[in-house]
């Protein structure tokens, strides 16, 4: 947010500000800031024509939408250190206490969960992925807010329950809660906008930053990646802006992409458009045949009807048990931190790896309960790329990818977006035109940059915004209203001028 971009003379109380030309000339003074008009706009194209533009929508979107980022940026930084701190507060729940020794069968460890939470309806088993770690035996239990389970924790070797938690997905009490509200500041529906609109305008301040940055004008080529330590006052802090924001662009781009895919009403569209262009999420089928579903027999096989009798209900179907299905998955290649989800009416059990650190392992199968026959199998290099690459980025996003160094570098981003919000206002505040006014601040770049603009990029420039506000509807209704409001503004400005 190069506020202090626009140059601006001190002058007397009461007289009109000068703003310096293209070549260094001071142009007519103003009193509404808007620009010159003597001889009619002067047409300039390539960046010198784009500049001033960019400038003021990155000071007005820096200024207005700042606040959301640096909240955003706060519950984020929250978020990326939950991975570590949960697991020093649920060590009791999520460590053995002592490893080694004989494996339980994984049918008896669900067995000690459910004689723990008796009134609770396993879903899904993730057998423990190392020597240290404990089984987690997920439920539905009655009492618990939609969306949240009861995850009981189960030591592989003695079967002893060691706790048990609410949990939302894989999350635990702590990331979930530290997860929504990084998404809506727990305030539901209504807090989701917050979010999705500081993603919508995140990648449009950072993006144009750069613009402004890479094409400002330095005596050395080094200022461009390192900050000016020479520099003092407004020209330190701008400095450092723009060289944290240089290194942190890619990162703060990534995070606005992979964020808005969460978003309710851009996400939506990311996925039609995703579907649209053959990237959906595939997903392994576990459809029973509606024969074996029945223990191998049709809807009436077996069954005499004889006029005022009732026809029995159908014998269960058979079950190998959870042990065998492990088996089955682990001879078909599936292998690496498993999840079993436990059969549904008509289908069989999945299987899926959830290991999302590179190298990932995030292959699935679904097998027939009835024989521990593999029905279906889901390799994640056969994804299409489309989905590959949303799948990266939002484990990158969440600090999965890489482990502890993603999660570190989502804190850096975090502090990197702090640190520019701050040094943007502050710059604002140095850029006052009159310091002795404790209250005054700094000015936008003048009204009316876009006049200035050759049709050829006017014309390409306005259809490319229609289609990203289209597209991300919040940066889009938001856009209208800056530019409806700045309208207001500048009405009332030339009706006092002319007054």
């Amino acid at each position: 947010m190069s506020l202090d971009e626009i140059h601006h003379v001190r002058t007397p109380e009461g007289a009109a500000p000068e703003t310096a030309a293209p070549d260094g000339s001071a142009a007519a003074p103003r009193t509404d800031g808007s620009p010159a008009q003597e001889g009619g706009p002067t047409r300039r194209g390539g960046w010198p024509a784009l500049r001033p533009l960019f400038l003021r929508l990155h000071f007005y979107a820096g200024l207005l939408i700042a606040p959301l980022l640096f909240l955003a940026a706060t519950t984020g930084l929250l978020y990326a250190g939950s991975w570590q701190a949960e697991k020093f507060l649920y060590a009791d729940e999520l460590t053995v206490a002592r490893p080694g020794g004989e494996v339980r069968a994984l049918s008896a460890q669900v067995e000690a969960a459910r004689a723990a939470a008796p009134g609770g309806e396993v879903v899904s088993v993730s057998p423990a992925p190392d020597a240290e770690a404990t089984t987690r035996v997920v439920m539905e239990s009655p009492g618990l807010p939609e969306g949240e389970t009861l995850t009981v924790f189960v030591d592989p070797y003695t079967a002893e329950v060691r706790g048990q938690l609410a949990t939302v997905g894989d999350a635990l009490p702590l990331r979930a809660w530290l997860s929504e509200f990084h998404s809506s500041l727990q305030l539901g529906e209504f807090g989701r906008h917050y979010s999705e609109l500081a993603a919508s305008w995140l990648w449009v301040v950072a993006l144009g930053g750069l613009g402004l940055w890479i094409g400002r004008r330095r005596k050395r080529a080094a200022e461009l990646v390192l900050p000016d330590r020479k520099a003092t006052g407004r020209r330190r802090t701008l400095s450092w802006h723009g060289t944290v924001g240089l290194w942190a662009v890619a990162g703060l781009v990534l995070l606005s992409a992979t964020g808005l895919t969460w978003s309710k009403y851009a996400g939506e569209n990311i996925g039609q458009l995703q579907d649209g262009l053959g990237g959906a999420t595939p997903a392994v089928s576990a459809a029973l045949d509606p024969g074996a579903a029945a223990g191998g027999a049709g809807e009436h096989a077996g069954h005499v009807m004889v006029d005022g009798m009732e026809m029995p209900p159908p014998a269960p179907a058979a079950d190998i048990g959870i042990d065998r299905v492990v088996e089955a998955a682990r001879a078909a290649g599936v292998t690496e931190s498993l999840q079993v989800t436990l059969p549904a009416k008509g289908k069989g059990y999945v299987v899926k790896e959830k290991d999302k650190q590179v190298p990932v392992h995030l292959d699935a199968v679904a097998v027939d309960p009835a024989d521990g026959r593999v029905m279906d199998e889901l390799r994640f290099a056969d994804y299409p790329v489309l989905a590959q690459m949303t799948r990266f980025g939002i484990d990158l996003h969440m600090g999965l990818t890489f482990g502890l160094a993603n999660q570190l570098a989502l804190a850096a981003l975090a502090l990197a977006v702090m640190l520019l919000v701050f040094w943007g206002y502050r710059m604002w505040w140095l850029r006052r035109p009159t310091k002795d006014r404790k209250l005054s601040v700094g000015r936008a770049q003048p009204r009316g940059a876009w006049r200035k603009l050759p049709v050829t990029t006017l014309l390409p420039l306005a259809a490319v915004t229609a289609v990203v506000g289209w597209s991300v509807p919040l940066l889009g209704i938001s856009l209208v209203v800056f530019l409806a409001v700045d309208g207001l503004l500048g009405l009332v400005a030339s009706r006092r001028r002319a007054a």
